[in-house]
Order: structure tokens, then C-alpha cells, then sequence
């Protein structure tokens, strides 16, 4: 890409009330089936200071937002389409607006072509910027290096205020608020031709999309005369999507490779963002460095590497560009919580290993274990070298056991402590 941030914030900072040098405005207002409602033009420098301002930002916008994110450089094609979209175009540029039949083939073009069902206003600004000369430490200098001419055009949408109560002066209560259709900022512009190193190139097209928005394609290639590009929110989805379809119904399956797959990404941008190397265009065979480590089946990989290999076969995405920061933190956080769990679990093995040990080693004797009556009812316990003296005897008519006892020896009967 050849425009560069600093072009982008040069021709930005000049929109000021002092700095603004816009010479013409012109501008259509289209209803919902694709009428015209109404077409002006006039001069921009003599506009109410309110309107001024109100037109002025509109401006700004379309100069705004990340080279090669939402702000696009569309290349001009070489077919005599092309060259018609850009001969009706360098017209208007040089007509400075002031050619009513030019600017109804536009406004024909665009109503052709862009995708709205609802009211919307086609703004053009023309300007004429002095470019000045820079010294090589970017400091300004007085003479102007090149006259860049330029058109500009935002497209914005026109709705309806929300309702709501508001104060009736003239009834001195509070009613209904009177709706009127109000200018919202633009969701497409551009930029013809667009400011490509401090100077005009004839061959592009700055352009912009609001984030969230349809890049309109169709505008694009029958207005403008260049390829569809998407923008980076557009290439995010489409390469989500082709992760999602590779797993078909196991979609739990998918959301989880995507999570590791948006770390790689992750961790493959900011490695070259702290070598200070520039963003990495991804290939095919980056997509399967990136799939690597991931476990999943290895069909699942080649139709993710061949799919996005014919998705994005005209312009490869920049590797930043398909990073989900919500999908990263949410990877981080899973990690963390499996974590978290395999470590309660050992913990929890651990104590439980402890704790039949313990039982183990204090495991009650007999004397201490609760009567059970399918056991034997008499339990002895006595030194090995006594048990072979232990004697059965009919005493009285009684079968008894008799135990020999020696000079000093006791006995524990019941937990009781018997001498002899």
C-alpha cells in the first residue's frame, strides 16, 4: 500500500476553518426509491458558520480510520470501463463542479449502483491544495512543491430524528417533538485522485468505509472503475467463516481452533511489530504455519488453507487484519480457566493420595473395630511365641481357652488393664 498514515493526517489537518481550502460543494438527495428530492451546488467558503462546520466534518470523515483497515487503496483497472469511470471523474475534478451535466452522470451512476433502502446525500467537495515542500527532517517550507487537485465525495445516510418529548415554546408545555430527517455522518467516500507520498496518483483511489459497514462492491468496480477490495473487518469475517465451515455441524470444535488460531496470529503480528517489521501480507502457506500446532484433523487444515487460498487470491490480507482482539482475550481467558482446573484437580488427587495414606497408617486394631456379629466373637491378639501355648480345655463342662501367663506379663481385656 502507498498511502501512508502521514498522508492521510496531512490532507486531514487542513480541514479546519482556517486551514479549509474547498472551493465548491455540490450535492444530491436521494429518497428510498431511488428519486431525486433535490440537487445543489455552490461555493463552499461562503457557507453560515454552522453549516460550514457541519459540511466540514463530514469531510474529515472520509479522510479517517487505518490505511489498509477501512481507509482502502483501490487501484484503477486497465479496461475501457475503467478508463470511463476515470475520464468521468478527472471531468469533474476539473470542471471544479460547475458542470451540471457531469454531475448528473454521476449522481446517475452512484443512485445505479449503491446498495441503501433509505434516503441518503451524495456531497462533492473539490479543493486545491499548495502541497509544500518538505526538508528531509519533515519540517515545512514555504514554497509549494505541488498543486494537488482533488475531488472528495461522502455518502451519507438520512434518517429520521428519534422520537421523543420535547418543549413547546409556543404552547409553554411539553409534547410531541417535531421529527425532521437529519445528515448522518458518511458511510462511504473517497478520495480521486488519491495522495499517495505527498504527491497526486491518477491510478488510485483513497477509499473509505465506515467500520461495521458494506464496502459496496458493486459502487466500487461500475463508478469508481477499480476491484472490490474488503476491508480489514470484511477480511476478518470472511476468514472466520472459512475456519467455521471447515468443521461443518461441530461448530464447538470450530470456535475452539479459531481461539488458538487467533492466538498464532496474535503472536505472529506482535513478533514482527517488536522486530519493527512491517505487516506480513499471509499467504497460503502461512495460513498452514499457523494451523500447525492446532489440533484438529488434518483434512479440516488443507480445506481451511485451500479455501482461504481461493477467497483471497486477488489481494492477500495483512496478518493484522484477521486478528480478533475479543477472540484473542477470550483464548486467553480459556487458557487461563483450563488452567485453573488442572491445577484443582492435581490438588484435589494430591490431598486425596494424603488422605488414604493417613488412613492407612492409622487404620484401628481389632480391639477397636465396631462389633460385628457374622465375625468371630472372640478376638485375641498376643505375641507369636505365645500363640503356640494356647490351649483348648473342657473346664466344668465349659470349652475354654487357656492362655499360659508368665511372672510379670498383663493383659488389656475390653480396653481394661487385668493383672495377675
Amino acid at each position: 500500500m502507498n498511502i501512508t498514515k502521514r498522508d492521510v493526517l496531512e490532507l486531514r489537518r487542513r480541514l479546519t476553518k482556517n486551514g479549509c481550502s474547498f472551493t465548491r460543494m455540490a450535492g444530491c438527495y436521494v429518497g428510498g426509491n431511488q428519486n431525486r428530492i433535490v440537487q445543489f451546488a455552490q461555493p463552499f467558503l461562503g457557507l453560515a458558520d454552522e453549516e460550514f462546520h457541519k459540511y466540514l466534518e463530514i469531510a474529515r470523515k472520509v479522510i479517517s480510520g487505518t490505511p489498509g483497515g477501512n481507509l482502502l487503496e483501490l487501484s484503477l483497472r486497465a479496461d475501457a470501463d475503467a478508463d470511463a469511470c476515470r475520464s468521468l471523474l478527472l471531468a469533474l475534478r476539473d470542471s471544479g463542479l460547475k458542470n451540471d451535466g457531469l454531475l448528473e452522470r454521476f449522481y446517475e451512476q452512484v443512485i445505479a449502483h449503491y446498495q441503501c433502502a433509505g434516503n441518503y446525500l451524495i456531497l462533492l467537495f473539490h479543493d486545491i491544495y499548495d502541497v509544500p515542500v518538505r526538508a528531509e527532517d519533515h519540517a515545512k517550507l514555504d514554497e509549494s512543491e505541488e498543486v494537488y487537485t482533488y475531488l472528495l465525495c461522502a455518502i451519507c445516510p438520512v434518517e429520521l430524528s428519534k422520537p421523543g418529548l420535547g418543549y413547546l415554546e409556543t404552547e409553554n408545555r411539553f409534547g410531541p417533538r417535531i421529527r425532521d430527517w437529519v445528515v448522518g455522518l458518511p458511510e462511504i467516500g473517497f478520495l480521486y485522485p488519491a495522495f499517495s507520498d505527498r504527491s497526486s496518483d491518477l491510478s488510485a483511489i483513497m477509499y473509505y468505509v465506515k467500520p461495521g459497514k458494506n464496502s459496496q462492491p458493486e459502487l466500487v468496480q461500475e463508478v469508481l472503475g477499480c476491484s472490490a477490495q474488503r476491508t480489514a473487518a470484511e477480511e476478518k469475517q470472511a476468514f472466520q467463516s472459512i475456519v467455521k465451515e471447515a468443521f461443518g455441524a461441530e461448530q464447538e470444535q470450530a470456535q475452539s481452533a479459531l481461539l488458538h488460531i487467533q492466538k498464532n496470529l496474535h503472536e505472529l503480528v506482535a513478533t514482527r511489530d517488536e522486530d519493527g517489521l512491517p505487516p506480513i501480507e499471509l499467504t497460503a502457506a502461512g495460513v498452514r504455519d499457523v494451523l500447525s500446532d492446532v489440533e484438529i484433523p488434518t483434512t479440516a487444515k488443507e480445506q481451511i488453507a485451500q479455501t482461504y487460498e481461493a477467497t483471497f487470491h486477488d489481494t492477500l490480507p495483512y496478518a493484522q487484519n484477521l486478528v480478533d482482539s475479543k477472540l484473542v482475550q477470550a483464548g486467553i481467558e480459556r487458557e487461563a480457566t483450563l488452567a485453573l482446573t488442572h491445577k484443582i484437580a492435581s490438588l484435589e488427587q494430591q490431598l486425596a493420595d494424603k488422605e488414604h495414606s493417613a488412613l492407612s497408617a492409622s487404620a484401628p486394631s481389632a480391639d477397636d473395630l465396631p462389633w460385628d456379629s457374622s465375625a468371630p466373637q472372640i478376638v485375641l491378639q498376643v505375641p507369636t511365641e505365645k500363640a503356640s501355648r494356647i490351649q483348648t480345655q473342657v473346664i466344668d463342662g465349659q470349652k475354654c481357652l487357656v492362655i499360659p501367663v508368665d511372672d510379670g506379663e498383663s493383659a488389656r481385656i475390653n480396653g481394661v488393664a487385668e493383672s495377675f
